[in-house]
C-alpha cells in the first residue's frame, strides 16, 4: 500500500508496500475494424515515411529476434510472440481474417494510436460532399467532421488527451504477470509526453499543407506536458485498482501514480487550474492498496473527465510560468 499524508490538506509523504496491475487499459484498436497502413498512406505518404524510421515499426520484424522478448515469452508459456495477446496488445497491429482468425500486420501502427480506422476514416476524408477539398471545407463542417470521426472511434491529434490516452495505454504495460512472471519492466517509467513525441514520431506535415514536419508551438505543448501527467496519473491509478498481488509490479506503478501526483500538485501551485484543482482533490481520496477496485476506478473516472476538460477548454496562453520547465529539443526522443 502506498499511504498518503496530507500536511496543510495537500501534500503527502509516500510508503510504498503493494499493488498490482491486471488488465488492459482499453485503448488497443479493434481487429474488426482495422484497415491497415494502406488505408492512410493515400493521404499521409510523408507521415508513413516518418513512421516506417521508428520502433513503433521496426518492432514487427525485430521483436521476435530480441533475446530478452524470447525469454519473457517463454516465462509466460507463449510459444510465439505474434500470437496470443500477451505480445501482441501493445507491440503489434492485427487484422482479423476471414476466417476469424486474428493476423499481425505491423508493429505499433497508424491505427494503434489513432484508433483502428474502417468507421472512422470515411468520415475523416469528407470535406463537405463531391469535389471538396480540406482548404475549401468550412471551419464548421471541420469542426463537425472532426466530432463524427472522434464519435466513430478516431483519436485525433487535436484533442491532446486523446492522443496522451494512446500512450499511455502501453507505456504502463497493462499486465501484471507480464512483469511478475515474466520480467518484463514495469512500464516506461520515464515516459513524459513532450519529449517522448516531439522527436523521432513526430509527422505534422498537414499542418504545413506538406512542405514540412511541423513542430508544435510552446501553447501546444504547455497542454501537452500536462495533459500526458494527467494521462499517466489516470492510467497508473486504474493499474491500481486491479491489483490482485503485492509483488514488483504493484509496487512499481504505486509509486509512479504518487510520484506523478505530486508533480500535478506541483504545477498546481503556480497556475491554479480548476481542472488539476479537481484532480489533485480526487487523487487525494485514493487508497493505493490490492483489492480497491471500485473506489480506484472511480477515482480514475474523475481524472479521465477533468483531464478531457482540461485539454478541451486549455490553449496553452495562461501557462506560460511553465515554459521554463518543458523538456528542451535536445532531450526529444
Amino acid at each position: 500500500m502506498v499511504s498518503k499524508r496530507w500536511p496543510e490538506g495537500l501534500i503527502w509523504v509516500l510508503l510504498i508496500s503493494a499493488c498490482n496491475l491486471a488488465a488492459g487499459q482499453g485503448t488497443h484498436c479493434d481487429p474488426k475494424k482495422v484497415l491497415t497502413s494502406e488505408g492512410c498512406i493515400k493521404c499521409h505518404a510523408q507521415a508513413d515515411a516518418v513512421w516506417k524510421t521508428t520502433p513503433h515499426y521496426k518492432t514487427f520484424a525485430a521483436l521476435t529476434r530480441n533475446p530478452a522478448a524470447k525469454e519473457i515469452a517463454q516465462k509466460m508459456g507463449v510459444t510465439s510472440i505474434k500470437r496470443g495477446d500477451v505480445c501482441i496488445k501493445c507491440h503489434y497491429t492485427e487484422i482479423e481474417r476471414p476466417d476469424g482468425k486474428l493476423k499481425p500486420v505491423s508493429g505499433v501502427s497508424c491505427e494503434s494510436c489513432h484508433g483502428a480506422g474502417k468507421e472512422w476514416v470515411p468520415v475523416h476524408n469528407d470535406y463537405g460532399g463531391i469535389g471538396a477539398t480540406k482548404e475549401s471545407e468550412s471551419p464548421q463542417h471541420a469542426l463537425t467532421r472532426l466530432q463524427k470521426a472522434r464519435d466513430w472511434g478516431m483519436r485525433n491529434p487535436h484533442n491532446i488527451y486523446d492522443m496522451a490516452q494512446s500512450c499511455l495505454g502501453c507505456h504502463t504495460i497493462p499486465n501484471e504477470k507480464l512483469v511478475n512472471v515474466g520480467g518484463h519492466s514495469a512500464g516506461s517509467l520515464d515516459f513524459e509526453m513532450v519529449t517522448w513525441s516531439q522527436g523521432s514520431v513526430r509527422h505534422n506535415f498537414l499542418r504545413t499543407g506538406g512542405k514540412f514536419n511541423a513542430e508544435s508551438d510552446e501553447k501546444r505543448l504547455r497542454v501537452m506536458w500536462i495533459a500526458g501527467m494527467i494521462a499517466d496519473l489516470e492510467f497508473s491509478t486504474r493499474a491500481v485498482a486491479t491489483a490482485t498481488v503485492k509483488d514488483k509490479y504493484g509496487l512499481t506503478v504505486a509509486k509512479r501514480a504518487a510520484d506523478v501526483a505530486l508533480k500535478i500538485y506541483k504545477v498546481q501551485q503556480s497556475l491554479h487550474n480548476p481542472q488539476l484543482d479537481t484532480i489533485i482533490k480526487a487523487f487525494a481520496k485514493a487508497e493505493l492498496k490490492v483489492n480497491n477496485r471500485q473506489q480506484l476506478l472511480q477515482i480514475a473516472d474523475e481524472i479521465e473527465v477533468a483531464g478531457r476538460e482540461f485539454a478541451r477548454t486549455e490553449d496553452g496562453s495562461k501557462l506560460a510560468a511553465l515554459q521554463k520547465l518543458l523538456p528542451p529539443k535536445n532531450q526529444y526522443k
